[in-house]
């Protein structure tokens, strides 16, 4: 798919609409006001915001925040992004009362001058992509760039509908990274190409899976899913979780894997998931056991493929590993993707979350900004925000 890059553009004196993610976690501090309690996401965009402005560019900054059901919501307020912003970039960044309305068309910036846009979703508009909502949002603007991959997969007002009412339009260079990392795994990826997916429920990754097995070399499995997997085998899986109506599907597709297919060939079992519970390795998982991790000699089967792996995809982890030491097999497998030098490319969520608890984020090639579109991305899906960008 070909599309600008906010590198095609002339920024000098324009107005631009960039579509961020600034969908941040907060809470409340002791003295009852909202804060941030992790800045990532907003780092994440300052390559954009700072090359925009050094290209002499007005700033209007978009997002949504949380699930404000289609109106203001004084706990969702993006205050607390500007001014979390702000302090990053050493600049004034003004904060707009709306996302649309007069007040806010008074606001347009000046070339250096920075707008923060309040929350879209306050507007029920934007989540049913209305097409007046989305031409009010188009006319703030003479360039739209969109940087929020993590909603590329919403066909929303911002993110797919004003993109019809502005003169040019292009990714921003987040947007053009993940595009980059996915599109290479996923289109052209130098082999022996290895996947790895992991997490609860095959029905979360069924086109995941479908998609994957027309690309990869070695597809291995991990997590709760590889239960469903096993029992299609007709292997015992104790107590442990199995989609049962998923079973049928799982045995299809280990037809139609082949030997590309990896499961686990141990397990670490538990009699009742608790902090401290007593495990231990089996290959077997006993009657009223519940496996919760990959075991040694999986991790080490694992860690051998993707050694000799040229390009790692990876998404979700091997077992219960927000529950030490039941996060073992998962920090094993991300140890083996950081040390194997493949192009790695990790998706959202939980799988960045085992990287980090690795210590090896800095040793991989890409990891993913959004959980959800890495997702539809790896099945094959296309991604509205990205499909409008197309020229």
């Amino acid at each position: 798919m070909s599309f600008l890059s906010v590198r095609d553009l002339d920024l000098k004196g324009k107005r631009v609409f960039v579509r961020v993610d600034f969908n941040v976690p907060l809470e409340k501090n002791a003295e009852g006001r909202m804060e941030i309690t992790s800045d990532k996401r907003i780092k994440a965009s300052l390559p954009t915001i700072r090359y925009a402005l050094e290209k002499g560019a007005g700033l209007i900054l978009a997002s949504h925040l949380g699930r404000p059901k289609g109106k203001p919501n004084p706990e969702m307020s993006l205050k607390p992004a500007a001014h979390r912003l702000q302090d990053l970039l050493g600049r004034p960044v003004k904060m707009a009362p709306d996302c649309i309305g007069p007040e806010v068309e008074a606001m347009k910036p000046a070339p250096g001058e920075i707008v923060l846009l309040e929350n879209l979703r306050f507007h029920p508009e934007e989540e049913k992509n209305d097409r007046e909502f989305a031409r009010q949002l188009a006319a703030l603007c003479e360039i739209y760039v969109n940087d929020a991959f993590g909603s590329a997969h919403r066909a929303h007002a911002s993110t797919e509908g004003m993109i019809q009412f502005v003169p040019q339009a292009a990714a921003g260079l987040l947007m053009e990274q993940e595009l980059k990392y996915l599109g290479m795994a996923t289109s052209h990826p130098e082999r022996p190409c290895v996947a790895i997916l992991g997490g609860a429920k095959v029905s979360d990754k069924i086109e995941v899976i479908e998609n994957l097995a027309k690309i990869v070399d070695r597809l291995l499995i991990g997590g709760a899913m590889a239960y469903t997997f096993l029992q299609a085998q007709g292997q015992p899986t104790g107590k442990s979780l199995v989609e049962g109506d998923k079973i049928e599907l799982a045995r299809k597709l280990i037809g139609q894997l082949g030997e590309k297919l990896m499961l686990p060939v141990d397990h670490i079992v538990v009699s009742e998931i608790a902090a401290g519970a007593a495990h231990e390795a089996v290959e077997r998982i006993p009657e009223g056991k519940i496996a919760v991790d990959i075991g040694p000699q999986t991790s080490a089967a694992y860690a051998r493929v993707i050694a000799g792996a040229k390009t790692v995809i990876w998404n979700g982890p091997m077992g219960i590993f927000e529950k030490p030491p039941f996060d073992q097999g998962t920090v094993a497998v991300a140890r083996a993707v950081a040390a194997s030098g493949a192009t790695s490319v990790v998706g959202g969520g939980d799988s960045e979350k085992a990287v980090k608890a690795a210590g090896v984020t800095d040793k991989i090639s890409h990891v993913s900004t959004g959980g959800g579109a890495s997702l539809e991305f790896l099945a094959g899906i296309e991604l509205p925000g990205v499909t409008a960008l197309a020229r």
